[in-house]
């Protein structure tokens, strides 16, 4: 067995997510197990360099890991021929040039999505990368989120039969900043820095529905600003220009019919941050982001409507657990294991930067829809 190194300039991880999922709990986490395993024994070891603009944040990142090397020059650090893949998790409006500077410079890349805040550039970068002939990805994390994997694993067997309907609802209550702290960034209240419920959570819910239930043939929706005026990181009232709420529904291949409610303006009062129900003819699922519980049709129950007499059932009790027959790694995680298998192996990835240009293509489509007030179809995206 042999040992090979794989540089990785990670940009953009001095925030939150950037820091715990993709350096902490990914990178890092796969360097103290000693690498990624390949098909042939061999270990391939991630060696980061971490790059930002802001050199208190990332040398003191970087210290405060133990990781030996950072830059605030990204130029630089793309130059190197050292370092084969490079890695985005900054904002969205800077992403798309910055992927465009990775693939001139024959790096595979890696990104969080989305990968641009519209379609054109999306799926102009996602060529750029074909065209170069380097290896590319997009995260799509909740793919890899137990109950989801569940909700796979019971479409995969044909517990549902015929698929008829998924259901599902997202959301919390995000303080304001005038009483509590926040506890997203202000940004993602404003338009014009790229935020917007409609074009976070989209690009997500494409690639659930589509990887998870079925390829999505068109789309209804309605955004909204509950919220007008909230506080940003300094205390400081700003006007809301994005929206924090979205209502849709969706027509998937097949027929099956999905509605997806997402706010940031929600208080929870169901088992999880987002639920998925899944109802078809020979039984029905309920998964959160750990859980996930069916009712199989030879066990479904018979509700009677009666008004005049208080309900007496606990209906959850009619529903059996998924059993854990699996454990369920991290799921940044384990997508970073599979590019990185993609890179130095060429082993299947199907998360491409095509398949994050569906996300824009969706959100695209959803607003097209609120705007007109009208189903708007979304045809395949070919090159």
């Amino acid at each position: 067995m042999a040992s090979r190194r794989l540089g990785v300039i990670m940009s953009g991880v001095t925030g939150r997510m950037g820091t715990n999922q993709h350096l902490l709990r990914s990178i890092l986490a796969i360097r103290k197990d000693g690498g990624v395993v390949l098909a042939n024994g061999d270990r391939v070891m991630p060696d980061p360099i971490l790059v930002g603009r802001n050199a208190d944040k990332v040398s003191g990142l970087a210290r405060a890991h133990g990781v030996e090397r950072w830059t605030t020059d990204l130029d630089g650090a793309l130059a190197d021929p050292e370092d084969a893949v490079y890695f985005d998790a900054g904002t969205t409006q800077m992403r798309p040039d910055l992927l465009t500077r990775a693939i001139a410079a024959g790096k595979h890349v890696y990104c969080e999505k989305p990968t641009a805040t519209d379609l054109g550039e999306a799926v102009r970068v996602a060529e750029l990368a074909e065209k170069a002939g380097l290896k590319n990805g997009v995260v799509m994390d909740k793919l890899f989120l137990p109950g989801l994997m569940k909700l796979a694993m019971l479409k995969k067997s044909g517990f549902f039969g015929r698929m008829l309907a998924v259901r599902s609802e997202f959301g919390y209550w995000v303080f304001e900043g005038d009483l509590q702290p926040i506890q997203r960034p202000s940004w993602n209240y404003k338009a014009e820095e790229g935020g917007g419920i409609v074009l976070d959570m989209m690009c997500h819910w494409r690639y659930v529905l589509d990887h998870t239930f079925a390829p999505v043939k068109s789309v209804s929706c309605r955004q909204v600003t509950h919220i007008p005026e909230r506080w940003d990181e300094a205390g400081k009232p700003y006007k809301a220009t994005a929206d924090d709420a979205a209502f849709a529904t969706f027509e998937l291949e097949g027929g099956v019919i999905a509605t997806i409610n997402s706010s940031w303006v929600t208080r929870v009062y169901r088992d999880d941050l987002v639920t998925f129900q899944v109802d078809g003819t020979h039984g029905s699922a309920v998964a959160g982001l750990h859980t996930c519980k069916v009712q199989p049709r030879v066990a479904t129950p018979r509700p009677v409507w009666n008004p005049d007499e208080k309900r007496t059932n606990d209906f959850r009790v009619d529903w059996q657990d998924v059993p854990e027959t699996q454990p369920y790694p991290n799921g940044f995680r384990a997508q970073w294991e599979m590019f990185i298998r993609h890179v130095a192996e060429d082993a299947p990835y199907p998360y491409t930067l095509r398949e994050g240009a569906k996300g824009l293509q969706l959100v695209d489509a959803a607003l097209e829809s609120w705007r007109e007030r009208r189903w708007i179809d979304v045809p395949a995206l070919t090159a």
